[in-house]
């Protein structure tokens, strides 16, 4: 079936993808190393570029493999990367392997999301701290980690420093939207703004955001928490999905949290506190 999407002609999206990474068309040949002219004839139509090429420039422009594939069927090729659900028998290497970070991350919290930031699966350390959430219906059917994090009745009445984690999550999903030009983030951007905004608080002379990173501080019956995140992709996707996939991995971002934790989960305390 032909969409609206589809049946924009090539050079449509290649000026778009070319516009939104902010590249001439000189800039473009040059990193894709053929001649501006030829660039210039495949944007304005005037020359059909084979399959190859089609997808050396995209790659050149970081296009998500979700957009690949229309350029691809506007150029008259059939579509290259699939798009399979996660419970699909031939992802579950990788869903193991998710399951396996998630895992191996414990006693410290770590989560998996989509490309809309869709909870995926967690770790047994994220229940924990989520009792303090007021709306439940938060955390019911697909939970959205944004909106979980910052809605008034989830997270955002325990995190201590609100203003500058929400800032920092607005900041984060603005970045998303510009490389990806994702319509459903768009919206998702507008609601979590739509939300009461903290006033900025003051640097308590204890507290340096870890020196390295702003952190989440996380108001907690065990205590104040603070995490430090990284971000794991798979590196080498040829599938939609599993390309759209994320694992957050919370770490202390000091010794007394890491404590906690590790009695929050019953672990004891580690060879270095005893």
């Amino acid at each position: 079936m032909t969409t609206a999407a589809t049946a924009r002609p090539l050079g449509d999206f290649l000026r778009d993808w070319r516009r939104r990474r902010r590249m001439s068309q000189l800039d473009l040949a040059l990193e894709a190393d053929i001649s501006q002219r030829h660039l210039s004839f495949i944007e304005s139509g005037r020359s059909a570029p084979s399959r190859e090429m089609l997808l050396h420039l995209a790659e050149r422009l970081d296009v998500p493999l979700r957009e690949r594939n229309p350029m691809l069927i506007a150029a008259g090729f059939a579509p290259v990367f699939a798009e399979r659900r996660l419970d699909d028998p031939a992802l579950a290497p990788a869903r193991q392997a998710i399951d396996m970070v998630l895992k191996g991350h414990e006693p410290f919290p770590a989560l998996a999301v989509d490309r809309h930031w869709t909870l995926v699966a967690a770790n047994a350390a994220v229940a924990p701290l989520l009792k303090g959430v007021a709306d439940r219906t938060l955390l019911e059917g697909q939970v959205n980690v944004l909106r979980l994090s910052l809605h008034p009745q989830g997270l955002a009445p325990q995190i201590a420093n609100l203003f500058e984690w929400r800032n920092h999550l607005l900041e984060r999903l603005h970045q998303q939207i510009v490389a990806t030009g994702d319509r459903v983030l768009e919206e998702l951007l507008e609601e979590l703004s739509g939300y009461p905004a903290p006033e900025a608080a003051p640097k308590s002379a204890g507290r340096d955001y870890a020196g390295i990173a702003v952190p989440m501080e996380l108001r907690t019956e065990a205590g104040l928490l603070s995490f430090i995140s990284t971000i794991t992709v798979f590196g080498t996707p040829v599938d939609v999905t599993l390309s759209e996939l994320a694992v957050e991995s919370f770490f202390p971002a000091n010794d007394e949290t890491a404590r906690l934790l590790r009695r929050m989960a019953g672990a004891g305390p580690s060879k270095a506190e005893s």
